[in-house]
């Protein structure tokens, strides 16, 4: 289909009648058009090719003002006509405090300009990001803020003049009274020790909390280590001294380990970790110290890290077993029970010794899955013995702690169905000093089981008598130091005395560890012990080899009596 087209002239007038209307529309457009730019809330100019202005809407005098462009406001344009940064738009802080968003578009014959007051807009950005950088308890900065002023101290460096330090601090006891006395506690606490670190740091240093009871303190400029040792001296002892809070007396410590910058580190990773390990040392050494990081740290770390992988490995691949040293009564000379002992007989190692790797374990928890191994195992195996002998095996508080040894040992003694007269669990002193009633009634609820529960390694803590007038335990089993100390050391010999006379007078028995030549079996039935372990009866033995040593020592008792 064509659709049909008129081939009838137009005449002028005609012509003028349609144009007319044209203009009149295109005027009117043009009336809107610059309504709707007045309008905006938007700064809207157009700039001609000698920066003259050409037109601009109310908003546009309000931001910049009447009259010409502004020296600032020009540069700004024409920066972005020229395109120097490959830009359309920019954000430029004026003299007056205000920070405008510019954006231009090029016109045939100028520039199109809007632009718009984004100050609040970029106050509230800026504080957001002080807040992230923020400790919100303390108000110090924390480690995103920390990290970032070191990395930005770090990149302007110059190695061969500036010297600075990082200090990396951690709290002792902190954990004790949050747990004791609460968060709120605790939080007044670590707002007290903040104020504390910035009353001793200059205004160029940085402190931050990293989090928990960890703080850190970048100290740049000043002559190293001296600086940085002075600091880290000052730290131990205002953070060591008392606090109040809430009415509370509180005593806490401070441990600090300290990096060099740049010695200790070429980036803010190695420096932080190096500071780290400075800190492990000075917990090590005693607490309440400060340490420099040293070269061989790193190498302990190392072989620590490879000891827990190895480790951690021992448990799945069953290299761990136990061995079992006699007990004796000495009233009778029978062997009345024996001590379960740890041992590891590693590939890669050899025979590792339990005190090597027996800290690391508690350290990292695997104590707990150690502990119920070597529990599980000894019942099994006891069971198998023709005697009903009894079996001991020794509790860390790790397990105490972890509410999972009751239960464990009920499963235990279920499994395997030894009588839980035969087994007796060994705690230290240390075992009470956490969680005190919360202990006491675990340690009930085991020993109303029918298990049997001795106090180890008696008279090498501080609360000893406390502990015993708490508990009734069956048995203390005195530390093998006073056994094995000097024999003529009249204080040997008196806590041993003393030991065995509480224990008659509590009812309890008390065996003598480390008993191993004639005159210290002598000694200790002097002084009224009533059993006794060591090497002179017999060395730990393994399990296979724990009825032929019944055997010969009936055979030897038996000759004895005919």
């Amino acid at each position: 289909m064509q659709i049909a087209t008129s081939t009838t002239p137009i005449c002028d007038d005609q012509k003028s009648l349609h144009r007319e209307p044209d203009l009149a529309h295109t005027e009117h457009e043009a009336a809107l058009s610059l309504t709707a730019l007045n309008s905006l809330n938007r700064a809207v100019a157009v700039i001609g090719p000698e920066n003259g202005i050409l037109y601009k809407n109310r908003a546009f005098d309000e931001l910049f003002g009447g009259g010409e462009l502004s020296p600032h406001l020009r540069e700004c344009l024409n920066s972005l006509a020229r395109g120097t940064e490959n830009l359309e738009s920019c954000e430029t802080a004026f003299d007056d405090g205000r920070t405008l968003r510019i954006e231009t578009m090029n016109l045939p014959d100028g520039l199109l300009v809007s632009a718009e007051d984004i100050s609040k807009r970029v106050a509230e950005l800026a504080q957001s990001a002080e807040q992230a950088r923020t400790d919100p308890l303390t108000l110090l900065g924390n480690r995103r803020m920390f990290r970032e002023r070191l990395r930005d101290l770090m990149a302007n460096l110059d190695p061969a003049q500036d010297t600075a330090a990082v200090l990396s601090i951690d709290l002792d006891r902190f954990k004790a009274i949050n747990d004791t006395l609460g968060h709120s506690v605790g939080d007044a606490l670590l707002r007290s020790v903040a104020s504390r670190l910035k009353s001793v740091v200059r205004r160029e240093d940085v402190v931050a909390r990293l989090g928990g009871d960890e703080f850190a303190v970048i100290q740049s400029g000043g002559p190293q280590p001296n600086s940085a040792a002075a600091l880290a001296k000052r730290l131990v002892d205002l953070l060591g001294r008392s606090y109040i809070i809430d009415g509370n007396l509180l005593n806490i410590g401070a441990s600090v380990g300290v990096a060099l910058i740049p010695t200790d580190g070429v980036d803010d990773d190695e420096i932080l970790k190096n500071a780290d390990l400075a800190l492990y040392r000075s917990k090590q050494d005693g607490r309440r110290t400060f340490r420099f990081f040293e070269n061989s740290m790193d190498e302990q770390m190392q072989a620590r890290r490879c000891l827990e992988i190895d480790l951690r490995r021992a448990l799945a691949m069953r290299e761990l077993k136990l061995v079992y040293q006699p007990q004796i009564t000495l009233s009778t000379k029978q062997v009345t029970g024996f001590e379960a002992l740890l041992r590891w007989q590693c590939p890669k190692r050899g025979l590792v010794a339990p005190a090597e790797f027996m800290p690391l374990a508690e350290e990292i928890g695997v104590i707990v899955q150690i502990g119920e191994w070597m529990i599980r195992t000894a019942c099994r195996e006891a069971v198998g013995w023709q005697q009903p002998l009894s079996v001991s095996v020794n509790v860390s508080a790790v397990q105490i702690a972890s509410l999972t040894l009751l239960p464990v040992i009920r499963a235990v003694l279920a499994e395997t169905g030894l009588d839980p007269g035969r087994l007796e669990l060994e705690i230290t002193e240390s075992v009470l000093m956490k969680d005190h009633a919360v202990t006491l009634d675990m340690l009930q609820e085991i020993r109303s089981l029918g298990v049997r529960v001795s106090m180890d390694d008696f008279g090498t803590g501080y609360s000893s008598l406390a502990s015993l007038r708490s508990f009734p335990f069956h048995k203390i089993r005195i530390d093998q130091s006073f056994v094995r100390g000097d024999p003529d050391d009249p204080g040997n010999i008196a806590i041993v005395r003393a030991i065995a006379a509480l224990g008659r007078a509590l009812g309890m028995t008390t065996t003598a560890e480390g008993v191993d030549t004639e005159g210290q079996l002598a000694r200790v039935i002097a002084d009224g012990c009533t059993d006794v372990q060591g090497y002179l009866i017999s060395g730990p033995l393994n399990p296979e080899l724990i009825e032929d040593f019944l055997h010969l020592r009936d055979g030897r008792a038996d000759a004895a009596a005919a």
